[in-house]
């Protein structure tokens, strides 16, 4: 199936054909569709499976065949992070350069004067963070009461970050009668519930994120110990020819700690986690794709929606405890048909999630015997507690984007 069977307009088409896009992913062939034809939707699916194609194609076609000039937001896009925001605004650029629809982006942590400057142009579509819409809308920069089209993407995130409550205060200013896209990767049922409320019989639309890798990628193991982890990191990064690459750690002081040692190894490096302002995790991202710093450290949720291109290494410097988001993490390699490389680090641990991964991707890995630092298998791990022992884990801080 190609672009052209999904009813989309010419102008768009060869926008497409510019951006080098030929064929729709499977959400896009199946959403795009039921979108034109204004139906509520609600799309499971992570980040990486082209989900942002799916509801901007479709939306910039409904406002573009608007007989009515545009003199107010007719859709609002609420997305969770600033890099989430400014990615979604980009390809609303480049889907609508042959198109006469204006949109804009707002978010925090910025001066506010460029972003009210931008919306006094009457965008047709605004994207933006919970927190600094609500700012915007109390101030009254915002009206929302010509709204015909609300888009809620990364649902879930919306909740793992504090931000449920800021949500549920801009849907409660939204007019009633409008069409609603829902996106979430998981369906907690506080999120669940917030779907039923907003959505009209809607259509579902399910992608699963593959379970096997992708054969480009060449994965490898090392059994190593937890202290000698980032060892093990800087005597890679100066043995082999990596030019650059993107490291994983589960805690954000566990990326910081990683950058310290880095830093201190004469290796350029930074993080991006959620206790970084959004200021310092564009900036990292921003000097990472620019060549300015070689290595960026990251924590999953701050990682996720971030696109990376020609990214030729992804370590593993945890193991994650879901062994899905193993394959998520290394699918930021080995993109558009490219090679890439994906190095993990196991101590002893975290055998345990590595028998998960292996036993989920379902194919033989590459276990690196020969390094100078070897797991000491001396030492018998920690038991771990067990869940009844387990104490409640700590409320997430508040904070807004």
């Amino acid at each position: 199936m190609s672009f052209q069977n999904l009813g989309l307009i010419e102008p768009i088409l060869k926008a497409l054909e510019t951006e080098g896009y030929s064929n729709p992913t499977p959400i896009q062939a199946q959403a795009i569709p039921q979108v034109l034809e204004r139906r509520d939707l609600l799309g499971c699916a992570q980040t990486g499976t082209g989900k942002t194609a799916a509801f901007s194609l479709p939306v910039l076609q409904l406002l573009h065949e608007r007989k009515v000039p545009h003199r107010h937001i007719r859709t609002l896009v609420l997305t969770p992070t600033r890099e989430l925001a400014i990615q979604i605004n980009d390809s609303l650029t480049a889907y609508g350069r042959n198109l006469h629809v204006g949109h804009t982006v707002i978010f925090g942590g910025v001066s506010q004067n460029p972003q009210t400057d931008a919306l006094r142009k009457n965008p047709g579509i605004l994207v933006a963070t919970p927190g600094r819409l609500l700012d915007l809308m109390q101030q009254g920069y915002v009206d929302l009461s010509h709204l015909e089209i609300f888009i809620l993407d990364e649902a879930d995130r919306m909740l793992d970050m504090g931000f449920i409550n800021d949500v549920k205060r801009v849907i409660a200013k939204l007019p009633p009668r409008k069409q609603t896209l829902f996106f979430s990767a998981t369906m907690p049922p506080e999120i669940q519930k917030l779907a039923d409320s907003l959505l009209h019989n809607p259509v579902k639309v399910e992608v699963t994120p593959p379970s096997s890798t992708v054969d480009k990628i060449d994965q490898s193991l090392y059994y190593t110990n937890r202290a000698d982890k980032v060892k093990l990191l800087i005597h890679l990064l100066k043995e082999l020819p990596i030019k650059n690459a993107l490291v994983f750690t589960r805690t954000k002081h566990g990326a910081d700690k990683v950058v310290r040692m880095l830093q201190k190894a004469s290796i350029s490096s930074s993080a991006i986690h959620g206790n970084k302002s959004q200021n310092q995790r564009q900036n990292a991202l921003n000097n990472f794709k620019e060549g300015k710093i070689r290595i960026l450290v990251a924590t999953d949720i701050a990682a996720r929606g971030i696109d990376i291109d020609e990214l030729p290494y992804v370590f593993n410097c945890d193991l994650p405890e879901v062994p899905e988001t193993y394959v998520h993490r290394i699918g930021r390699t080995g993109r558009a048909g490219l090679s890439g490389k994906s190095i993990s680090f196991c101590d002893q641990e975290q055998l345990d999630e590595w028998k998960a991964i292996r036993k989920l991707i379902g194919k033989d890995i590459d276990i690196v015997q020969d390094h100078p630092f070897p797991m000491d298998t001396t030492v018998t791990p920690a038991p771990r507690p067990s869940p009844s022992n387990q104490s409640r884990p700590p409320r997430r801080d508040f904070r807004r984007r």
